[in-house]
């Protein structure tokens, strides 16, 4: 361990985040380690990463929980700081860290809150802030759900909660913010679809009044002004569009069985018809394009020509 450095392994997952990840780095030079996992990114993120550490591994993520689980079992450190490219740790949350750590603590981690921005507003209300979550954790002592939406994040008590928040861009702007909300849902409507319960379309849409009416009023939204309304609508959205994507699967799937198309999308079966090809152009698609071809696995051939 450098003597001037922290004994903390900072993590963080990125994948084609060559314009925020500097930030991001910038703001942890002080901790003892850094380790990134990346999935493999086709812009100049390794490249940027390289001038802060050597720790840096590549590894495509399929499962969010298992990916960030993986992350953290590459750390070196007791205390990991779990960190997202998009998030930035202020020097006044910098030296609550150190002084936690340095007094010595019996909590096997802490909740950090999270200052959330849609480009450089900062949305105080509606539920996003403080929002904190476990970000500085023994490393043994934490793991996530494996799961590839929202995993839940398990570490037994004690616990304790810092003071100071670390800063979250979490959206450039509102494009940014539907587009996530699409690879979000879509991501949602498979967990619902291989859940033995499923979802009813009222309950639906009950979450998706109940979204909107606990962060734009309970939780007092509106005093963000046209940024609340917006994103306390988006939030109920969320709902109602996953239950569009799950409905969607359905109806794709009842449509391969009954025209003979191949249930499991994995293993088409040829046997009593033609082979099928799908064509596709593509550029800058990095948000859509998962989605996309994973509703098309069961065809026999997929051909892509790239924009560049």
């Amino acid at each position: 361990m450098n003597d001037n450095k922290v004994p903390v392994s900072v993590v963080v997952i990125t994948k084609n985040e060559e314009g925020r990840i500097r930030e991001c780095l910038e703001s942890v030079k002080w901790a003892d380690e850094i380790v990134v996992l990346d999935d493999n990114s086709s812009d100049r993120t390794r490249e940027v990463v390289k001038e802060f550490t050597d720790k840096i591994y590549q590894k495509e993520m399929t499962n969010e929980g298992a990916h960030r689980n993986y992350a953290y079992s590459l750390a070196s450190n007791e205390w990991v700081l779990s960190l997202d490219a998009d998030e930035r740790i202020t020097p006044e949350l910098k030296e609550e860290i150190i002084t936690t750590l340095a007094k010595g603590t019996d909590c096997n981690g802490f909740g950090i809150p999270r200052k959330n921005f849609i480009g450089d507003f900062w949305l105080e209300h509606g539920g996003w802030y403080p929002s904190a979550q476990l970000r500085l954790f023994k490393r043994d002592e934490f793991k996530y759900e494996e799961v590839d939406v929202h995993p839940r994040a398990f570490m037994k008590d004690p616990r304790g909660e810092l003071k100071n928040p670390l800063l979250h861009y979490s959206y450039r702007d509102i494009t940014d913010f539907t587009a996530k909300l699409n690879n979000q849902t879509s991501r949602e409507a498979e967990k619902w679809a291989e859940s033995p319960k499923g979802m009813p379309f009222s309950r639906a849409v009950r979450r998706t009044i109940d979204r909107f009416l606990r962060a734009y009023h309970k939780k007092n939204g509106k005093k963000d002004g046209m940024y609340g309304f917006i994103m306390a609508v988006m939030g109920g959205m969320y709902q109602v569009l996953s239950y569009a994507h799950y409905w969607e699967r359905a109806l794709d799937a009842s449509y391969r069985k009954s025209t003979g198309h191949p249930a499991s999308p994995d293993k088409p079966d040829t046997q009593g018809r033609k082979k099928l090809t799908v064509v596709m152009i593509a550029k800058n698609e990095e948000d859509k394009i998962r989605n996309c071809l994973r509703s098309i696995r069961w065809v026999d051939e997929i051909v892509i020509v790239d924009g560049i």
